[in-house]
């Protein structure tokens, strides 16, 4: 890659020297098919489970809600590992039913939940290829729980590991996105932030880095090829 690049104001600026890229919808088959898989495998009842979760997620993600009131919405918290895994499921578990009308088991409920995402082979390759080619990578990620995540595969995949839950912040804290940054290295302008959320490709974009939403595996390999100069594989 060059030393700089060219912005559409025909301006140097900073190399993109780096990937940081979240885990779930983005690494893995998106999050609602992962859901209903588990909602399908338990049983519970899908309108229930909408109307309890919906509203916590559309306040834990609304544009001004990264420093948001984390003691009333249970995701600000499991997500920055203030409460534990034990206790959300317990209170998840609490509000749903299953389609028969019963209870819903609680404990290893966001194991179960979790271990129903499939991680993407073309998005591991594409990691694969980044890093054949010199650049950096970094999973940024929001976590329910330390399950999940096939730490095993993460030593070929990545030069850094944030895992909201293990470092107390939580995208679209702008604070989790220097983190990150900090441990490849580099300054923002020189990473490009990848998610399926647009509100932390919005806070990503807000601290200085480029930064794409994901929709499908294919697009991304595009615009990611585009903007580092490289023909990527995945």
């Amino acid at each position: 890659m060059s030393s700089r690049r060219q912005s559409a104001y025909d301006r140097d600026v900073a190399e993109l020297r780096a990937v940081v890229i979240d885990w779930g919808g983005v690494l893995t088959q998106p999050m609602v098919t992962t859901v209903r898989a588990w909602i399908a495998a338990d049983q519970i009842d899908w309108d229930r489970y909408v109307a309890v979760v919906g509203p916590w997620l559309a306040e834990a993600y609304k544009a001004d809600g990264a420093d948001g009131d984390h003691a009333v919405n249970p995701v600000h918290a499991l997500e920055r590992g203030e409460c534990t895994v034990a206790d959300f499921e317990r209170m998840l578990a609490g509000l749903l039913v299953t389609t028969h009308g019963g209870p819903v088991l609680a404990e290893g409920l966001l194991t179960r939940m979790l271990s129903a995402g499939t991680p993407l082979p073309a998005m591991y390759e594409l990691l694969r290829d980044l890093r054949r080619r010199g650049v950096r990578t970094a999973l940024l990620s929001n976590s329910w729980g330390p399950t999940g995540y096939p730490r095993h595969d993460f030593p070929e995949l990545f030069d850094a590991v944030v895992i909201s839950g293990e470092v107390g912040m939580r995208k679209p804290e702008e604070r989790i996105f220097r983190h990150a940054t900090g441990l490849l290295g580099l300054d923002p302008d020189e990473c490009v932030f990848v998610d399926d959320i647009q509100v932390n490709v919005a806070a990503a974009e807000a601290v200085g880095m480029t930064a794409i939403l994901h929709t499908d595996p294919a697009a991304t390999l595009t615009r990611l090829g585009g903007l580092l100069g490289l023909p990527l594989t995945g």
